[in-house]
């Protein structure tokens, strides 16, 4: 089986390390991340006018129709340059589940202008108090009519104080299950507060109180949609922290390169090259367990299993990666001016989004019974 970009993906992926390598150093980076918006809007326009926003968009959307495969070579390439753009909680994500669950009039409103870089989505899904792999929320939906309003709390909504719409999940009326809705970001009764994150990128706590909303589709339940967007999305981060492994890594062998103690370089110490090829095996099991996930997608796969599998390789790799990075560096990576640090804080955000390694392990643990014994 052949594992390797195709001509065309691996041109793809080249263009975007282009663009993100000219766009962004450790300097620049610091400097846009302190801005209030916290990204770079020139670069995000530049992102839109080579198609990369609307890359998983069906072309009939205003996208170029890609896979999951051309997808997680571009968050790859954005976690390699620690990107702060938010292509995967505000097109991505959000735009995923419109294209799942959207009428056709909806995905020919709003996907457009997402895909041009115009628009602006969220996800809001996470609640005070819950936990993946709990889907289960607090905010509820109340009907009257053909009018919808929903009413509760969204905490963390990554990238949610610069959304122009929300895609709101809330409890249906009846128990009826989950509903996915849109959210004008300036609606009545909406309040929003936006922060900062430890790894330079931006993050909402919202506020609705009958807020008037949208229903994504029939309006029914979409638990299954939420689920699936939920695997793809775990999918990029397992891309993205590839990238930033890969770059944490490449730090690491150079500063041992040049940094001198005793009169020769660090490379020289036995000790520190067997910790440093302890590293690249862990970035090579990581980016196996990533392609395996992006693999069975591309394969119309979206098994939560598999995600787990996936997602708890890549937080293993990316904790070990990030203390061996920071303990070989020394006190230099724990500066804000050097760029070592700002990888393992990301990779660290990575590990606990959508379930930390534990979490994971837990459950696969908890399936273990579940499958067949295997002879030799």
């Amino acid at each position: 089986m052949n594992f390797e970009l195709t001509d065309e993906q691996q041109m793809l992926a080249d263009t975007t390390k282009d663009l993100l390598a000219r766009s962004y150093d450790a300097e620049k980076r610091n400097a846009v991340t302190a801005t209030e918006r916290g990204w770079s809007t020139e670069v995000w326009q530049k992102l839109a006018e080579l198609g990369l926003l609307g890359l998983s968009f069906a072309e009939d959307d205003g996208g170029m129709g890609a896979g999951p495969v051309e997808t997680m070579a571009v968050m790859t390439e954005i976690g390699r340059r620690l990107a702060p753009e938010p292509v995967l909680d505000a097109v991505l994500t959000p735009g995923g589940l419109i294209t799942d669950a959207g009428t056709a009039d909806q995905r020919a409103k709003i996907l457009p202008g997402v895909a041009e870089g115009t628009t602006l989505l969220a996800f809001a899904h996470a609640e005070p108090g819950r936990r993946w792999p709990d889907l289960r929320v607090d905010t509820v939906a109340e009907r009257e009519g053909e009018l919808w309003s929903l009413t509760g709390s969204k905490n963390p909504v990554p990238h949610g104080d610069c959304a122009d719409l929300l895609v709101v999940t809330a409890q249906l009326p009846h128990d009826e299950g989950i509903g996915l809705f849109v959210v004008r970001a300036d609606a009545e009764g909406l309040t929003r507060r936006g922060y900062a994150t430890h790894d330079g990128l931006r993050g909402a706590q919202l506020e609705l109180r009958e807020v008037e909303a949208e229903p994504l589709g029939d309006g029914g339940d979409e638990s299954t949609t939420i689920t699936a967007a939920i695997v793809r999305t775990q999918a990029a981060l397992c891309a993205e922290a590839v990238g930033a492994m890969e770059e944490a890594l490449r730090l690491t062998t150079e500063y041992l390169k040049t940094r001198k103690q005793f009169g020769v370089p660090l490379a020289k110490f036995q000790t520190l090259t067997q910790r440093a090829a302890d590293m690249y095996v862990l970035l090579e099991l990581a980016r196996s367990m990533s392609l395996y996930a992006t693999m069975s997608l591309s394969d119309g796969v979206v098994d939560p299993a598999i995600a787990s599998r996936a997602k708890l390789q890549v937080s293993r790799s990316a904790h070990k990666i990030g203390q061996e990075a920071i303990q070989m560096h020394g006190g230099i990576g724990m500066t804000a001016e050097y760029p070592v640090g700002h990888y393992v804080s990301r990779l660290t955000a990575i590990e606990h989004t959508l379930g930390g390694g534990d979490d994971h392990l837990r459950l696969l643990a908890a399936t273990v019974a579940d499958h067949d014994r295997a002879e030799l």
